[in-house]
């Protein structure tokens, strides 16, 4: 039986914020689908960033669409506005609709025809724009600001959002120049070349916080495959990663079987099937337990049921379970009530930006579970020593190891007795 559980978990700024600090990325960017709350994100997370003591205002480029007519482009300190691109009618692409009222980005809408079918059964229309670029505005607002952006204190500079217009390339073979003096004479897309490069070198002396439009052009593609850019695509935000919920431990020091003792109202095993819940590709509960595995198959989630003694197997018959489907898995105990949802969402989210990496929460200097392992790495978990579990190779491997804070002590504390069990619920 094949687990394909999709993405279902709402991404916070909180939890983004968590994941990107965590990574040790320089740069964020956000991607995605048109209504897939690019620019709300970012609008939090500027709030986020300016709420802390920061020397001096965000500065930035915010750019928008009148859908059919114009592209413009705004530098968010000084409130100039310049227009950067014309519609052009003769220009290969999808003819534009008239956006709904209530269209959050008419900068997206006025870059595709994604409003001709409303119900979506018309094949998806061709890859085209009909935004000509605006040598001027590039010039005259564009590319000084980008300037004065990378010349400011503050530490980040926002761009929203990075799109069609920017990556447009120049099939000239005549050479070109940076100077803003000479830009007038050079063609459109030798502005827009220049204005590249402006990025480029922002983004090597400030820290970028972007949106970047979804869509397979060299320069986006180049921004977002960098390798200090920590890269969140909203519509696969957590990648193709598994998870195997341990719970198989025999419960000697509690006294019987503890996944199914009582915690606040629920069974102890229900927390960690919500602290999972809707983020991994492929989910599975290995356990020696009748009850545990008819509980976890009631509520939709795939149990692998066996009566092997040690730790390497429940290990080895998980990972086993979902390595085929994932490039990731993440081992999470069934006996942490506290663990938080948003804990599990950084730890892959980090795992999708750090593949090579082996990735566990920490509390101050407290390592703790779950821990998320990579692809290169299943190998040596499916053979682990006899009595062994992921801890064997973290202590053999402990260059590869990330930690992600945690906000509370206790999303640490697993239940090992009835005595803590009662501290947990008196706490």
């Amino acid at each position: 039986m094949k687990n394909t559980e999709l993405p279902a978990f709402r991404l916070t700024s909180d939890c983004i914020w968590n994941s990107f600090r965590s990574s040790g990325k320089k740069h964020l960017i956000l991607t995605g689908a048109r209504k897939s709350g690019k620019t709300t994100l970012l609008s939090e997370l500027l709030s986020r960033i300016g709420s802390l003591a920061v020397p001096c205002p965000i500065p930035g480029i915010t750019t928008w669409a009148e859908p059919g007519k114009a592209v413009y482009l705004k530098e968010n300190t000084t409130g100039q506005t310049a227009c950067i691109g014309l519609y052009d009618e003769s220009l290969p692409g999808t003819k534009i609709q008239q956006p709904p009222l209530h269209s959050p980005n008419p900068l997206e809408i006025g870059f595709t025809n994604g409003d001709a079918d409303p119900d979506n059964t018309a094949p998806p229309p061709a890859i085209g724009n009909k935004m000509r670029p605006c040598a001027e505005g590039f010039l005259t607002l564009g590319i000084p600001a980008l300037g004065r952006c990378a010349e400011s204190d503050s530490e980040f500079v926002s761009l929203d959002e990075i799109g069609y217009l920017e990556s447009q390339y120049n099939n000239s073979d005549k050479p070109f120049t940076s100077n803003p003096r000479t830009c007038l004479k050079q063609e459109e897309s030798q502005c827009t070349e220049i204005y590249r490069e402006e990025i480029r070198k922002l983004m090597a002396c400030k820290r970028l916080l972007a949106v970047v439009r979804k869509q397979s052009l060299p320069f986006l593609e180049e921004l977002s495959h960098r390798g200090d850019v920590f890269l969140l695509d909203l519509d696969q935000p957590f990648g193709r990663l598994g998870c195997v919920i341990m719970a198989s431990g025999v419960g000697r020091r509690f006294g019987g079987n503890k996944l199914m003792a009582d915690f606040q109202g629920k069974p102890l095993l229900q927390y960690a099937l919500e602290a999972t819940e809707g983020i991994f590709a492929r989910r599975i509960v290995v356990t020696r337990h009748q009850e545990a595995a008819a509980f976890v198959r009631l509520r939709g989630v795939e149990a692998l049921l066996h009566d092997l003694p040690h730790r390497n197997d429940t290990v080895r018959l998980g990972l086993q379970a979902v390595s085929e489907d994932v490039e990731g898995c993440l081992f999470c105990p069934g006996d942490q009530p506290l663990l938080r949802q948003e804990t599990v969402a950084s730890l892959a989210l980090n795992a999708v930006n750090g593949k090579d990496e082996i990735w566990r929460p920490v509390w101050e200097d407290r390592e703790g579970a779950p821990v998320l392992f990579p692809k290169w790495s299943f190998p040596k978990l499916l053979t682990l020593p006899e009595g062994c579990g992921g801890s064997f190779l973290i202590k053999k491997y402990p260059g590869r190891i990330r930690r992600v804070p945690v906000r509370d002590k206790f999303e640490l504390q697993d239940i090992d007795s009835r005595q803590d069990l009662e501290f947990l619920e008196k706490g």
